[in-house]
C-alpha cells in the first residue's frame, strides 16, 4: 500500500496456450482435395511450401477442443463449416504446439470470398508501430499430392489419417 492506495500487481505476461484445434475440410471430386490455409503477416508472404495450414486457433483452458475449431473456420474462412466431423487425433508440431483436427467433407461456396480476421503486431520490428495483418491471406484446396508438399510438416499425418479413414475397409 502506498500513500492509502492498493498498489496494483506488477502485469504479468499472458502465457500463450500450447495448444490449437482446426478443421480439415476435404471434398471429393475424382480425386480428394483438401482446403489449407496461407498465414497472414509479413513473416509468411515469400514462404510457401511447408507453411500451409489447416484453419486452427489456439485453445483456452477448459474450453471444447471441437468448438473451438468450428469457431477458428469461421473466423479465418467467413463461413461456417459444414457437419459430421471425423476425429484426426492431434499432433505436435515442431515449436512444441500441439494441434487437435477434425475432418468434414464440405466444399466453399461460390463464389468465395476470404474474409479473415485481423491480428495486430509491431511492423517493421522495433519500429514502435502497430499494423494489422489477416491471420489467413489465402485458401485453396490441393490435390494430397500437393497438399503434401504445402502443409506444415508436423500436419501430414493429419493427410495420412484423412486417407485412411475414407479407405473402404476389406470384406471378410
Amino acid at each position: 500500500m502506498k500513500d492509502g492506495v492498493e498498489e496494483s500487481p506488477s502485469p504479468q505476461k499472458q502465457k500463450r496456450t500450447r495448444i490449437s484445434a482446426g478443421l480439415l475440410l476435404f471434398r471429393r471430386n475424382d480425386i480428394i482435395e483438401v482446403l489449407l490455409a496461407h498465414p497472414g503477416g509479413p513473416f509468411f508472404a515469400r514462404k510457401d511450401d511447408g507453411v500451409w495450414t489447416i484453419p486452427k486457433g489456439e485453445v483456452q483452458p477448459g474450453e471444447d477442443l471441437l468448438t473451438r475449431a468450428q469457431i477458428e473456420f469461421e473466423e479465418e474462412l467467413g463461413v461456417k463449416s459444414p457437419g459430421n466431423y471425423i476425429p484426426l487425433g492431434s499432433i505436435k508440431q515442431k515449436g512444441g504446439k500441439t494441434v487437435h483436427a477434425w475432418a468434414v467433407e464440405g466444399d466453399l461456396p461460390e463464389p468465395f470470398e476470404l474474409k479473415s480476421n485481423l491480428f495486430e503486431m509491431e511492423y517493421p520490428p522495433r519500429s514502435g508501430q502497430l499494423k494489422q495483418f489477416t491471420e489467413i491471406d489465402r485458401a485453396q484446396f490441393f490435390s494430397e499430392q500437393i497438399a503434401r508438399r504445402k502443409i506444415n510438416p508436423a500436419q501430414v499425418a493429419f493427410l495420412d489419417r484423412l486417407l485412411a479413414t475414407l479407405q473402404p475397409t476389406p470384406r471378410q
